[in-house]
């Protein structure tokens, strides 16, 4: 079994924010899957996807800065390694709409990832970040994320958040080094 975790905040006002752009990803997935029946456990949202292997597709209810809390329950739950997780999140360090595949490493000061290294202790599951882009010098970082995109960004992240589905289907299928050698040009 592979857990697959978008990264994002409940509810209306964050739905189409730079920072829920794992959720729209995963939302991509359940909808090319065919995936219905999201059910709540563990403060997350989660529906199974039943492929050749089965994959969770898991949206924290936490807040983002709390996520590992749901995230490590699960993994707990089903006994899986943190090398059984793939997360999709918000990256301010890419160009808007540029995806980074890559295994383990530091959290780039996303506390969503800090708080998953805390709950799992590990850093060594795949992640698919989606570039959102720099905040205007006159802005904060976190008011930045919490926005939504400008008009003229939105066809370059709704694409983004495609090929970030895309990106997770070749990491399932192929793993994360060929599935990288793919999406990180």
């Amino acid at each position: 079994m592979k857990i697959v975790v978008g990264l994002g905040n409940p509810g209306r006002e964050y739905s189409a924010t730079r920072h829920n752009v794992g959720f729209m990803a995963v939302d991509e997935l359940a909808g090319r899957w065919g995936v219905t029946g999201w059910r709540e456990k563990f403060a997350a949202q989660f529906a199974e996807h039943r492929g050749a292997e089965p994959v969770l597709l898991v949206k924290p209810q936490t807040y983002m800065n709390l996520s590992g809390q749901a995230v490590g329950a699960f993994v707990r739950f089903y006994k899986l390694a943190a090398e059984d997780l793939v997360v999709v999140y918000d990256d301010v360090d890419l160009p808007a709409g540029k995806l980074r595949l890559r295994p383990g490493g530091g959290a780039g000061g996303h506390r969503g990832i800090e708080s998953l290294f805390d709950h799992l202790g590990s850093d060594a599951f795949a992640r698919v970040r989606i570039g959102v882009g720099r905040p205007p010098e006159h802005m904060e970082t976190a008011d930045y994320v919490l926005g939504r995109f400008a008009r003229e960004e939105r066809p370059l992240m709704v694409e983004a958040v495609k090929r970030a589905a895309d990106a997770v289907e070749a990491v399932l299928k192929h793993g994360l080094a060929k599935a990288a050698s793919e999406y990180n040009r």
